[in-house]
C-alpha cells in the first residue's frame, strides 16, 4: 500500500499535482507508522547471505530457492525488488 501511494505521488508530482502528492504522501506517512522497521541495506544483506548459506545456494540457477525463503522471512521488514537485486549480486558474486 505504501508504495502505491508514493507510486501515486510521483505521477502527481510529475503532473504538477502538488495538492494530490501532498495527500498521498501524507497517507503513506501514516501508513509507513504501522509498518515494521525496514532493513538497511547492510542488515539486508546479512541476513540473504545466512539465507543463501542454509540453503546451499551457489549460483544464479538457486536464486528461486532462496527468494522462497528470503521474501517469507523478510516480509514487510524489504522491499521484493531490494532482495531479489541482492540476491542477484550475491549469488553472482559465487
Amino acid at each position: 500500500m505504501i508504495k502505491q501511494r508514493r507510486d501515486s505521488a510521483n505521477i502527481y508530482s510529475a503532473q504538477g499535482r502538488a495538492d494530490l502528492y501532498d495527500r498521498e504522501m501524507a497517507e503513506a506517512d501514516v501508513i509507513a507508522q504501522f509498518l515494521p522497521a525496514q532493513l538497511k541495506p547492510e542488515e539486508l544483506e546479512e541476513e540473504l547471505k545466512k539465507i543463501i548459506e542454509e540453503t546451499g545456494a551457489v549460483s544464479m540457477k538457486d536464486m528461486g530457492k532462496v527468494m522462497g525463503i528470503a521474501t517469507k522471512k523478510l516480509a514487510g521488514r524489504a522491499e521484493g525488488k531490494d532482495i531479489s537485486d541482492t540476491v542477484k549480486r550475491l549469488l553472482s558474486e559465487g
